[in-house]
């Protein structure tokens, strides 16, 4: 298990899941936790977890693959991602999907190949107003056109 040793659980982690072991609806808790250290959920880590909280490993991936907030696999450095809520859709959101594809080369749900970036098809954002809404690394980006995404995207890029 060589990824194993990639990512040591800190010793913090292992603190918060100590401290949440006993109470209940201590496993979204702890998946929480995980996931804000780690951007996602990963095998190993879920692997620790199911042994300290006594749990069978399925009732972890259960719960991560029930929830649409859990991730199981590891984002980009940069995610991106589009508002697929009624208004941003009307507006024209799965063009904006479309163009991001044209200049990253990634679709809804994929990461790119140098793992620069991640993009997402997601449910509303709550800035219906100015649909359609992108969002790159949360920073809100309204009444994009998809002429505007390479602009959007190019600071990203570089980084």
């Amino acid at each position: 298990m060589a990824e194993k040793a990639l990512l040591p659980m800190p010793e913090k982690l292992v603190d918060f899941i100590e401290e949440w072991k006993e109470k209940p609806g201590n496993l979204i808790m702890v998946l929480h936790k995980v996931q804000e250290h780690y951007r996602y959920i990963p095998d190993v880590v879920a692997e620790e977890v199911a042994h300290l909280l006594d749990v069978p490993l399925a009732k972890i991936y259960g719960v991560a693959t029930f929830y649409h907030l859990f991730s199981l696999k590891e984002p980009g450095k940069h995610e991106v991602a589009v508002c697929m809520g009624t208004a941003c859709y009307l507006k024209g959101a799965q063009d904006l999907l479309d163009e991001i594809d044209q200049v990253i080369d990634c679709k809804a749900g994929c990461v790119t190949e140098d793992k620069q970036f991640s993009v997402e098809a997601v449910r509303c954002i709550g800035c219906c107003g100015l649909a359609p809404v992108m969002t790159v690394d949360g920073k809100v980006y309204g009444n994009v056109t998809k002429d505007m995404i390479a602009g959007i995207l190019a600071p990203y890029q570089r980084n």
